[in-house]
């Protein structure tokens, strides 16, 4: 953790988070073509050379993150769930460059305002078929259309992350990114965008991936619920204390003060984060910390790094709290997240 707050933009070389549910694929950028098909009056077969040469380039930075980042927290301070014991650090924060999503489908045709005899799309697919992953034959994720239509989302297809092409493990040649929404939705290795009335089939969009109610209380029951609960999209507000570690032993300086540090993200779309507070005593008094700056580069959908110097009292088993408020005034109001069987969406 403390590598991975090293820097505002995340080394890609040595600290990025990858999660894939099939192989990583080795692609030839040459030979790929980017399918767009669905609800659009002029299906393309975009080459790699057309989507960065035919297509305004658009540059944004955000914070990737999994659903299930800190579903450690939620297993190890609630009660035990479902899936990847993920720590705190399932998250980068990148720049990426490509063309807007939105210009392609309108370059396809898509209907973006309901006419006569046309049928408007209610989401975009994004596919990639180039092997079997762990519940399906394919990987795919879709998000709402009025999404990727509005020019602020930012939603794109990204062929470089901070300057250079995309790392094979990171979804060579080309890639979805959706801002401010879980990672599962950013498809790697991207063969097909579909506009469509109806979200992705994929088991990914349909099985999994969704913050089940309390009712759910394991994997068979939740069964009944897959079909009645919405699909995850954006990310909650969350702050984190990268250092001290967790079960780390502190010695305390004679002003009694202990440096803290850590990672905050905006909700979805409600960002930047323009406000994080620390707490020594387990909420009962708070601190403010202080924000990096982190320039040109920082946007809405990034992170901010945070610093503070709180007080705490000797003793075992002291815990140090950090909560945070960004521009649309989303707070973190307790320490501990609802509980869902599969621990996504932690806060």
């Amino acid at each position: 953790m403390t590598q991975l707050i090293s820097s505002f933009l995340t080394c890609i070389e040595k600290t990025t988070y990858d999660r894939n549910h099939g192989p990583i694929l080795h692609k030839s950028a040459d030979q790929h073509r980017v399918v767009v098909d669905g609800l659009v009056s002029n299906p393309l077969e975009l080459s790699l050379a057309s989507l960065a040469h035919d297509f305004p380039q658009h540059t944004v930075t955000c914070a990737l993150q999994c659903a299930g980042n800190r579903r450690h927290s939620m297993r190890t301070r609630i009660k035990e769930v479902s899936g990847v014991d993920w720590f705190d650090g399932a998250l980068m924060n990148c720049v990426f460059e490509g063309p807007l999503v939105r210009d392609i489908l309108l370059a396809a045709g898509v209907n973006e305002e309901p006419l006569q005899g046309r049928v408007r799309p209610g989401h975009v697919q994004f596919a990639s078929f180039g092997s079997k992953t762990q519940e399906d034959d394919w990987y795919g994720g879709s998000i709402p259309f009025s999404r990727t239509m509005d020019p602020d989302m930012d939603v794109i297809l990204a062929l470089k992350m901070n300057g250079k092409p995309l790392p094979p493990r990171h979804g060579y040649p080309v890639r979805a990114i959706v801002p401010g929404v879980l990672g599962a939705r950013s498809v790697k290795w991207l063969d097909r965008i579909t506009a469509s009335t109806d979200e992705s089939p994929c088991f990914y969009q349909q099985h999994d991936y969704k913050v089940l109610p309390p009712e759910a209380v394991d994997m068979q029951v939740a069964e009944q619920f897959w079909s009645k609960t919405p699909a995850m999209l954006e990310m909650p507000v969350n702050a984190c204390v990268a250092t001290p570690k967790p079960e780390s032993t502190i010695t305390l300086p004679a002003s009694g003060l202990v440096e803290v540090r850590g990672y905050a993200v905006p909700q979805g779309r409600s960002g930047p984060v323009v406000r994080v507070q620390v707490s020594g005593d387990e909420g009962v008094t708070w601190v403010d910390s202080l924000l990096e700056d982190g320039g040109d580069q920082a946007s809405k959908w990034s992170w901010v790094l945070w610093s503070a110097k709180i007080k705490i009292s000797p003793g075992k088993g002291r815990k140090i709290y950090a909560k945070a408020t960004d521009a649309a005034g989303n707070t973190q109001e307790q320490p501990r997240s609802t509980w869902n069987v599969r621990g996504v969406a932690y806060k």
